[in-house]
């Protein structure tokens, strides 16, 4: 395991929802969690458990009401919205259980959509580096179809690439096997893992799929908001 600093580091994480309120629910409960460079991670837990919460926080899209939060060695929790988004587009790469790929622009335009939304404008470059990803998930033959025409398998591969198109140090996957036949899963699974080896890229794999769980370097189990001793 790299020496290198942590990519992902958290301390006393609470997340209170409806804070001051007769319905005020406290959701996480003090998660302490640390992950290094080019760790996989597999989340595991029952649904309700706070997986959702602590993947939001830790992806920049919601703040914590307590405790720290650096992502690749950048303290986030007295950044303003602007600072976050920011260092979110830079660092930080999504896959979903359902791909959210623009269905009717074409695999390498999909990919392409990060670049340009952070440069705020096209180049050729940026098709360049979308056509190397594409290539890098076997999909090539494939990069100027609309992603509507695309199997659930492959479009699944088009988002690792886009995930990739910022070259993140961190890929938050939220169950992206959770729609995908066994055969599909596995090889979404496997170009994650490829991608973590051989990039050094940091995974947080949040998955109910015993068997790919099982694969990771890591797995931390949260239940009832916080992370049980394993």
């Amino acid at each position: 395991m790299s020496t290198q600093r942590p990519v992902l580091e958290l301390r006393g994480i609470v997340k209170t929802f409806n804070l001051g309120q007769p319905n005020e629910t406290e959701v996480l409960h003090g998660i302490d969690f640390i992950l290094q460079p080019g760790e996989f991670c597999s989340v595991i837990g029952p649904s309700g458990s706070g997986k959702s919460t602590l993947l939001n926080i830790v992806g920049l899209l919601d703040r914590p009401t307590r405790g720290t939060l650096a992502v690749c060695q950048q303290e986030t929790t007295t950044l303003n919205d602007s600072a976050l988004t920011q260092l979110r587009g830079h660092n930080i790469g999504f896959v979903f259980q359902y791909h959210h790929l623009i269905s009717a622009f074409s695999a390498i335009e999909n990919v392409m959509m990060p670049m340009v939304g952070d440069a705020g404008f096209f180049n050729d470059a940026m098709r360049e580096r979308a056509a190397a990803l594409l290539a890098s998930v076997g999909l090539t033959r494939w990069k100027d179809a609309p992603a509507m025409q695309l199997s659930g398998g492959q479009q699944q591969r088009v988002a690792v690439a886009r995930a990739l198109a910022m070259k993140p140090s961190l890929i938050l996957a939220d169950e992206p096997t959770g729609n995908l036949d066994t055969k599909s899963a596995d090889a979404v699974f496997d170009l994650l893992l490829s991608v973590s080896r051989e990039q050094g890229t940091s995974v947080l794999f949040v998955t109910h799929n015993a068997a790919l769980s099982a694969r990771c370097d890591r797995t931390i189990e949260v239940v009832d908001g916080q992370i049980k001793p394993r």
